[in-house]
């Protein structure tokens, strides 16, 4: 199992980054994806997931109306864009998948495999 996040970058604030998750290994549409962050010294914190169709997504509300998260079900992988950017949103970005359920798992605990992560840094 792989996962590989990409288009992380230094933005300024108010700028969009488009940040790119592929998974191998795995039946990508099987699968719940989600997207974590994590600031240094902070927790992983839930950002945002999408259902395995893709018909349903979910946000933290910190970045509800700003980040939007999709998925490519052909090309396994997911994407989350992130518009409206400010330094509070400055972390390593992580993807992960989810096997059970119905609605994505909010807790980065339950989730046993991460990528190496993106780092995206908003300036002011």
């Amino acid at each position: 199992v792989q996962l590989v996040e990409s288009g992380g970058g230094l933005v300024q604030a108010g700028g969009s980054l488009r940040l790119s998750c592929a998974l191998s290994g795995r039946t990508f549409s099987n699968y719940i994806m989600a997207w974590f962050r994590q600031a240094p010294g902070k927790e992983r914190d839930f950002v945002a997931g999408i259902s395995r169709g893709g018909s349903t997504t979910y946000y933290a509300d910190s970045v509800k109306g700003r980040f939007t998260i999709s998925r490519d079900n052909a090309k396994d992988t997911v994407y989350l864009l992130l518009n409206s950017l400010t330094p509070a949103d400055t972390a390593v970005y992580y993807c992960a998948y989810q096997s059970g359920g119905f609605t994505v798992n909010r807790d980065a605990r339950q989730y046993n495999y991460w990528g190496q992560g993106t780092q995206v840094t908003v300036s002011s």
